[in-house]
């Protein structure tokens, strides 16, 4: 590839009362950015919710867990029905510690490790061809067959870096584009089968929470993608990345505060130097106008602190937004639809100019 070519996703999204990602104590949790106290959602958790949203797109997905050691001897099994479940967990065993991954006498790894399906169903079938064990062909098997949660987050593997996987996505925490204060609910609940005579409630609580209009930032490497995909489309992967990750929420609490909404403003840029986090447009924090709320000067602070990165970087190849206000920037698209449409035609004509799959 004799260029770089990156893609950055900006979200403007109101959330209402909500704590969406609590902190140790059960509080939402926060940062001081500006000077001020923002409301923050890490992005561990964002990613989170984009993984789910994968799945229900019919993406297919990784798994992280302690357990890669019964995946694998379960599939050995799948493959040679003759195997018993001992045999086939002292073979799984073998063939992860040749590769570099130790395995405990309980049967599961020292550390949570992502892996997807096909490397299982890889690994598996090299144990079973019945060759001697060789560290470099069982690692292999674990290096190729990316998911695509896999591909864009990567992995880290503390018993042996040879594993490690680059992430090609970098997911920034999401915070508020203003200053909040944190509020506090009072409640109770009644017992049922509580008596006439009786009185007070058998429950008494408080549960933490804010309002926000956050800004969220994520951007993603298409040649690295392209590289951690071994041959997938990187295109179709990226445009999947865009619409989870745009329309993806974070679970906490969310029966007791119904607080799933839609971005109101997507700003997606395809640049050949460098991404650009645009954060900054929110140093100085929006002020809620005239009665309008924070959205409108969001946009409007968002959209002047891209003109002035321009600058410092080069202009994007493309600016693509989809919302419900007009943009200065950008190519405006009638819904996210759309604007996904134009964008996989941008990234395919991109990478054939870039020849991001040699």
């Amino acid at each position: 590839m004799s260029k770089n070519l990156y893609l950055d996703i900006n979200v403007l999204q109101t959330v209402p009362s909500s704590n969406i990602n609590r902190d140790d104590t059960g509080a939402p949790k926060t940062a001081f950015y500006g000077g001020v106290m923002r409301a923050r959602v890490s992005s561990q958790s964002w990613k989170r919710a984009t993984r789910k949203a994968f799945a229900e797109d019919g993406a297919e997905i990784g798994t992280r867990t302690l357990k890669v050691p019964q995946l694998l001897a379960e599939k050995l099994m799948e493959l040679d029905s003759s195997l018993s479940q001992e045999e086939a967990d002292k073979m799984a065993a073998a063939a992860l510690g040749t590769a570099g991954i130790k395995v405990k006498k309980d049967n599961v790894t020292g550390a949570l490790l992502m892996v997807s399906k096909g490397q299982i169903e890889g690994l598996a079938k090299y144990v079973l061809a019945g060759e001697e064990l060789d560290k470099k062909e069982a690692k292999k098997n674990l290096l190729q067959g990316n998911s695509l949660d896999l591909a864009l987050f990567g992995r880290m593997v503390a018993d042996n870096p040879e594993l490690n996987v680059d992430a090609s996505a970098q997911v920034a925490h999401a915070i508020s584009t203003h200053e909040i204060i944190p509020e506090y609910d009072y409640f109770t609940a009644l017992d049922d089968l509580q008596g006439k005579e009786q009185s007070g409630a058998a429950l008494i609580q408080t549960t933490q929470y804010d309002s926000a209009t956050l800004y969220r930032y994520a951007n993603v490497n298409m040649g690295e993608l392209a590289h951690n995909l071994d041959g997938k489309d990187a295109v179709e992967g990226a445009v999947t990345f865009v619409k989870d990750f745009a329309l993806s929420m974070p679970t906490g609490k969310q029966n007791s505060f119904a607080n799933k909404t839609v971005p109101s403003y997507l700003m997606v840029t395809v640049r050949d130097d460098t991404p650009v986090n645009l954060v900054s447009a929110f140093e100085q924090p929006a002020t809620a106008r005239d009665g309008k709320g924070y959205l409108e000067n969001s946009v409007n602070k968002l959209e002047a602190e891209f003109v002035d990165t321009q600058a410092f970087v080069d202009a994007p190849l493309a600016t693509l937004v989809a919302g419900k206000f007009d943009t200065k920037i950008g190519e405006k698209e009638d819904n996210l639809n759309d604007l996904l449409d134009k964008l996989r035609d941008v990234l395919k004509k991109a990478v054939e100019d870039e020849d991001l799959n040699n």
